[in-house]
Order: structure tokens, then sequence, then C-alpha cells
């Protein structure tokens, strides 16, 4: 059984090692995370057993199953099986009932995840999230990624164009222009997370630049003239 020592950076659980399950636990235990992993298939369980010893073969989600392994001590618990409607919503319950603090569940409709959502999920939508970004990276020339966070705030990776070299982040005035905000600034591989006002781009820049999708995709309209 799995139980959080005090102090120690957050945990994660993943219940279903699905493609997204998996690809999940695998970027989180590159980050360095803490983990829990549960699936009813052994063989998924052995391949995780590399990177975590908290990583459980369960054959039922009720909430005695799900608190034996010890998984409602971990900080979030993301619910990664989307397409057994029935498990999916009983199993987020049983979290939610357990006292995890944040349960992030993976819908495959718009009909699942407001269920979820209404049993006090947070939900995500892979399959439309990846759609999204890719379209984004389709219609835009310079972009090179794009993160939908929420309706109203998005985040987009995108090269600067050329006529912005030189200039201070005042002079290119992207949030009077735009109405987006500049996070951080990456150049030959480094990565510069404070970006001041008087900072001058670079030749090569590459801009992580939050705001709507509308700010967004009308900056990348002007910054493919360039």
């Amino acid at each position: 059984m799995f139980k959080k020592k005090s102090n120690e950076k957050n945990t994660y659980g993943i219940v279903g090692l699905g493609r997204f399950g998996h690809a999940l636990a695998l970027e989180l235990a590159a980050a360095g995370a803490d983990l829990v992993v549960l699936d009813k298939e052994e063989e998924k369980v052995r391949e995780l057993r590399e990177y975590t010893e908290n990583a459980y073969v369960v054959h039922a989600l009720d909430k005695k199953t799900l608190s034996e392994t010890g998984v409602q001590n971990c900080d979030v618990a993301v619910v990664c099986i989307g397409e057994q409607l029935d498990i999916s919503i009983l199993t987020t319950l049983n979290l939610v009932s357990l006292g995890v603090p944040t349960v992030i569940s993976k819908a495959s409709s718009m009909e699942h995840g407001e269920i979820l959502e209404k049993i006090g999920a947070q939900v995500v939508y892979p399959e439309r999230d990846m759609a999204v970004r890719l379209a984004h990276r389709l219609e835009a020339v310079r972009m090179l990624d794009f993160i939908q966070l929420s309706e109203k705030l998005n985040i987009s990776k995108m090269i600067m164009p050329e006529r912005s070299v030189g200039k201070t982040v005042v002079e290119a005035n992207l949030r009077g222009r735009f109405g987006v905000n500049i996070i951080a600034v990456e150049n030959d591989g480094k990565l510069i997370e404070t970006i001041t006002p008087d900072y001058a781009f670079k030749k090569g820049d590459i801009a992580y630049i939050s705001g709507s999708k509308e700010a967004l995709n009308k900056l990348s309209e002007w910054n493919g003239k360039a």
C-alpha cells in the first residue's frame, strides 16, 4: 500500500494503463514524479514497475480495492478509462469520495465529460485536444505548438519574425496590438523564463505566448506575413 511521506513532492495516481495512461505515466516518471499505477492487466503493470514500485494489478475499482492500494494518498489521481463509461464514472466517484485532492478524468465525449465534472472531477479530452493542437499547427505557418488550457486561455509556441529582431518587448507591443502575453523566450536551446519590457528580440527567438484563441490566431496571421 502506498503511503506518502510528509514534505515530499507531488504524487500522482494513474488508473488505467492504455495508450493515454501509459504515455502519461512515462512522462511523469521522466520528470521525476512519484507514481502509483493501477491496471487489470499484469503485463501493462509489469512494464511500469521499472519506473515505480507502486504498480498494482487490480481486477476491481471499487472503493475498498482502491483504498487498499493507497492511491487515495496521492495529490492527484488521473482516471484514464475513457471508453468504458460506467467504470470511468464509478472510479472517478470513488476517488473523489476517498478524498483525493485533485481527480482528473479522461472523457470520450462532451456528455461523458459533463457527468465527470458534476461528480467533482477535472476533465480532459485527449483526442479533441490533440486535434485542436494539430489544426492550429497546420493553420499557422510559424506556430510550432498550441495548447488549449481553457476556452479563454491558450499557449502557443512560435518563431518570432525577422522584423521583430532588435525590437524590445515594449516596442513590439504584442500585448497592446493583439492582447497576448509573452511567458518565456527560447533561443539556441536556452530558455529565458523572465521576460522584462526592455528585452530585445534576437534572431531565432522562439516565444511562448498566452492569450485567447482569437488573439493568438491574429498574432499568427501577422507573424506569417513576415
